[in-house]
């Protein structure tokens, strides 16, 4: 297998931006004897709320990523054993609510998670998935009230 490391700036947002009342944050630490960006939060559903996320542009200006010639993304994770969603934005996406998107368990052990890109599904957009035209990604706690923690140490960028 092919690889190709990504380093993103990740940012913390959460459904504060719409009203909700959800809470958290980011921290960059050690977490199970590795250097991770985590993120932790109370997703609460009050207020039309409902996420916490860490979400990065794949490029820092925010133009465009290629990620044609590869299969999909492989995150090294470790977490709570619960349900994650990652989504990913292309230029062909208008509205905040569109995304590309699947979904994983974030193991209580380090682990590395495949996601390949032909499994990837369209949410609230007509717009096909183009890998060509990456913009942004994010991984977020949503859509039920949870206690997020979830650890990333590494995202590549993976072709078998």
């Amino acid at each position: 297998m092919d690889t190709h490391r990504l380093t993103p700036e990740w940012e913390y947002v959460a459904d504060t931006v719409m009203g909700g009342v959800s809470t958290g944050g980011l921290s960059v630490e050690t977490y199970q004897d590795r250097q991770a960006t985590v993120l932790r939060g109370e997703v609460s559903l009050d207020n039309n709320g409902g996420f916490v996320q860490i979400a990065a542009d794949l490029n820092p200006d925010g133009s465009l990523y290629d990620a044609s010639t590869w299969d999909g993304i492989a995150l090294e994770i470790c977490g709570n054993d619960a349900a994650y969603d990652f989504r990913l934005r292309t230029d062909a996406l208008s509205r905040p609510w569109q995304s590309f998107r699947t979904d994983f368990i974030a193991p209580d052990t380090w682990q590395t998670v495949r996601l390949p890109f032909a499994e990837v599904t369209p949410h609230k957009t007509d717009a096909a998935f183009d890998p060509a035209r990456l913009r942004r990604i994010g991984i977020l706690a949503i859509g039920r009230e949870m206690r997020a923690e979830i650890a990333v140490a590494a995202l590549h960028l993976y072709r078998d």
